[in-house]
């Protein structure tokens, strides 16, 4: 199982993160290892040693079938459900390794880094870029976002990383954060939703 996951994919976050907005000539990609995934019911623990971790939530994909080089206009046959997921990202260590020009696994890919929550089926939804999503921190609202709004689509996303690498079911795929990111501390409880209906409910220890 893969875990793909896209940087700079919303104006304003590109604007709060580097103070511009941009889109970039092609999309950010980045890999999460499949022990990043934090398994159902269990909390987030805090790695203290790696300085300020910040959550990302946005929506994520799961792909459901074998594809490679697809092509955009038939990218919606290869996934079937979506939820909302959170990025944990160290936001130090990141910023150490871009002035570097160094990967960002460290940052990105640490264990418990890609959490998820219940998955919706997609054809619940009018069009997978039309879902509105939010996550709250300790009841209160940090980030609202709208898949709309999205610099490249579901669909134009897969069609870019089948380019580059088989797509297998079971894959996800982070779509992207909106603005709002901020730090999380121990005891910290995270709770997400796509449109009305709660799918992630996380605590941090």
């Amino acid at each position: 199982m893969k875990i793909f996951a896209v940087g700079t994919n919303y104006r304003e976050y590109n604007k709060e993160l580097d103070g511009a907005l941009y889109k970039l000539e092609d999309p950010v990609i980045f890999t999460k290892a499949d022990s990043a995934l934090l398994k159902p019911g269990k909390p987030f623990f805090v790695p203290d040693f790696m300085g300020r971790i910040d959550y990302e939530a946005g929506l994520v994909v799961r792909i459901s079938r074998l594809g490679k080089t697809i092509a955009e206009r038939f990218a919606h046959r290869y996934y079937d459900a979506v939820t909302l997921g959170i990025d944990f990202t160290a936001r130090d260590v990141q910023r150490k390794l871009r002035s570097e020009g160094h990967p960002w696994e460290l940052c990105k890919g640490f264990d418990g880094s890609a959490v998820i929550g219940e998955w919706v089926d997609k054809e619940k939804f009018l069009s997978v870029q039309r879902i509105g999503f939010r996550l709250a921190v300790n009841g209160e609202m940090r980030q609202e976002g709208q898949t709309a709004d999205m610099l490249y689509t579901v669909d134009q996303l897969i069609a870019y990383i089948s380019r580059f690498f088989t797509l297998k079911t079971g894959d996800l795929l982070y779509t992207g954060t909106p603005a709002g990111v901020g730090p999380v501390q121990i005891e910290d409880h995270l709770e997400g939703w796509l449109e009305d209906k709660k799918v992630l409910d996380l605590r941090c220890k």
